[in-house]
């Protein structure tokens, strides 16, 4: 509710100031603590690579979030995340390196570590040191899948296989609508990308392209539908290093690349595996 709240009348004024004594002796509420066996809740923040790290094979390029602006929009939204308070955060780090994330966090909590532009360090880590946390989360697996890359390259069986034009249009479309969104995003606040690429909408767009890589390839010989598998592998690796720092109780955040989550998504409400919260009532401040 807003607004002024009504003037009392003089006999309700003169019954709560018959009260107020007894009120005041009375002890303050605590916060309700979630139940130690509380199903986890995980929200799930897909991301552009700030530091515009070109490992994709479609690449947004992204304007220098370094600037005085760009770092003033990243503060508020962390501020605004604060709000959901986690009691973890993860985030897109080998899991196998977890001792170099700890390091890395610990000199930035010392003031020895400069933030770059990864996402994880200018938001993971503000977000971190805000809440009070000693610890990020590594949750990351990106290995090689098993057996002989010939058996996931696409791109070469495209290129021996009279594909090499198909493929380059493929590539060349993906990377004209990302300079046309990396564009907009000019004139859009840090906040405002965030919300763009985590709506259903923009996760499902964004997963699209996996199944026409899954078509190069032939009923003896399917490279391309190899590779998309290694994909879903690799994020089911993901989720289930995930699936261990959710605990029950805990309320974990998970920035993690936005291509990653709309499996995530599915993984997680397939799986029963947590309950789920909605970025977007955070990001903006709303």
């Amino acid at each position: 509710m807003s607004g002024a709240l009504p003037k009392p009348v003089l006999f309700l004024a003169a019954i709560a100031a018959c009260c107020t004594a007894a009120i005041a002796r009375a002890p303050e509420p605590k916060p309700v603590e979630p139940p130690a066996d509380a199903a986890p809740q995980v929200l799930l923040l897909g991301s552009h690579h700030l530091a515009n790290n070109n490992r994709d094979l479609i690449n947004l390029p992204i304007e220098d979030v370094m600037t005085p602006r760009r770092q003033s929009e990243i503060e508020l939204m962390v501020s605004n995340l604060a709000r959901w308070k986690p009691t973890r955060i993860a985030v897109e780090w080998d899991r196998s390196d977890q001792a170099g994330l700890d390091k890395r966090y610990a000199a930035y909590l010392a003031g020895e570590h400069e933030l770059t532009a990864q996402e994880y360090d200018q938001i993971a880590f503000r977000l971190a040191k805000a809440l009070g946390h000693d610890r990020i989360y590594a949750a990351d697996w990106n290995e090689s899948a098993p057996g002989e890359w010939a058996q996931y390259d696409f791109i070469a069986w495209a290129k021996n296989n009279g594909q090499a034009e198909r493929f380059d249009a493929f590539i060349k479309d993906g990377q004209a609508a990302a300079d046309r969104k990396a564009a907009a995003m000019q004139n859009q606040s840090i906040s405002e990308w965030y919300a763009a690429i985590n709506t259903r909408e923009a996760l499902t767009e964004a997963h699209l392209p996996y199944f026409e890589i899954a078509t190069y390839g032939s009923n003896a010989n399917n490279p391309g539908a190899a590779w998309v598998g290694s994909w879903y592998a690799r994020n089911l690796r993901i989720f289930n290093n995930l699936r261990e720092i959710a605990q029950p109780g805990e309320r974990v955040f998970v920035l993690y690349g936005s291509g990653h989550i709309y499996l995530l998504d599915r993984f997680f409400k397939e799986s029963g595996g947590a309950e789920l919260n909605d970025p977007s009532l955070y990001l903006m401040g709303h």
